[in-house]
């Protein structure tokens, strides 16, 4: 296998949960699958999500995590995870999901992907966890993985390489940008600096507070 390739794809439909005070439904749950799987519109083939106002859509396509980001949450949490724990699309060995840039593209089979931005959680992180501190001790860890745009359509699969076609020459990386928006208020400006940051995360580094 590749030093920097896919360890799986996980795909995961609508389902409901109970929180104990009320039902939600939730795609956060993600399971690998065997074979080549399409990457195309706005999703890989089998996958979606259940709240496409606030998930989904062509900035947030697909989502990547770095399996050795997966095993240091092992260490952290003191339980074995495995693919498709943070609801991660493509588990990935060998790649930096978290020091990523805004822009950079990735040739996985023959898809090709373009990073766009971190994962900001929500309380489904805890549930799929089940750690209702997990929303503050995610951000605190700042591995926030990356959202992808499917710049080219094609079709992916577990031990594919992933080949990195574009590093755009800027510090707007994943976790620049996830730090300036959940821990550090200072690092907002340098963030805002960014080329080719999508116009709803310049108006959040721009108006909300931390």
């Amino acid at each position: 296998m590749p030093t920097a390739s896919v360890l799986s794809v996980n795909v995961g439909t609508p389902q409901a949960v109970s929180t104990f005070k009320r039902t939600v439904t939730t795609a956060i749950w993600k399971t690998p699958v065997d074979g080549r799987v399409q990457a195309r519109g706005v999703n890989l083939d089998g996958d979606d999500q259940a709240d496409r106002r606030n998930h989904g859509g062509p900035d947030k396509a697909v989502y990547a995590y770095a399996s050795e980001d997966t095993a240091w949450w092992e260490e952290e949490l003191g339980r074995e995870l495995g693919p498709g724990a943070f609801g991660e699309n493509l588990t990935l060995r060998g790649v930096d999901c978290t020091n990523a840039r805004v822009g950079e593209r990735w040739a996985i089979g023959t898809a090709v992907f373009e990073v766009v931005q971190p994962r900001i959680p929500c309380f489904k992180l805890g549930l799929r966890l089940e750690d209702p501190r997990m929303l503050k001790r995610f951000a605190q860890a700042s591995r926030p993985g990356a959202y992808l745009r499917i710049h080219t359509e094609g079709d992916v699969g577990a031990g594919d390489a992933v080949e990195i076609l574009d590093r755009p020459e800027h510090g707007g990386t994943m976790r620049l940008i996830s730090d300036a928006l959940m821990l550090d208020e200072g690092l907002r400006p340098q963030a805002l600096r960014t080329p080719g940051l999508i116009p709803s995360l310049q108006s959040w580094l721009a108006e909300q507070p931390v």
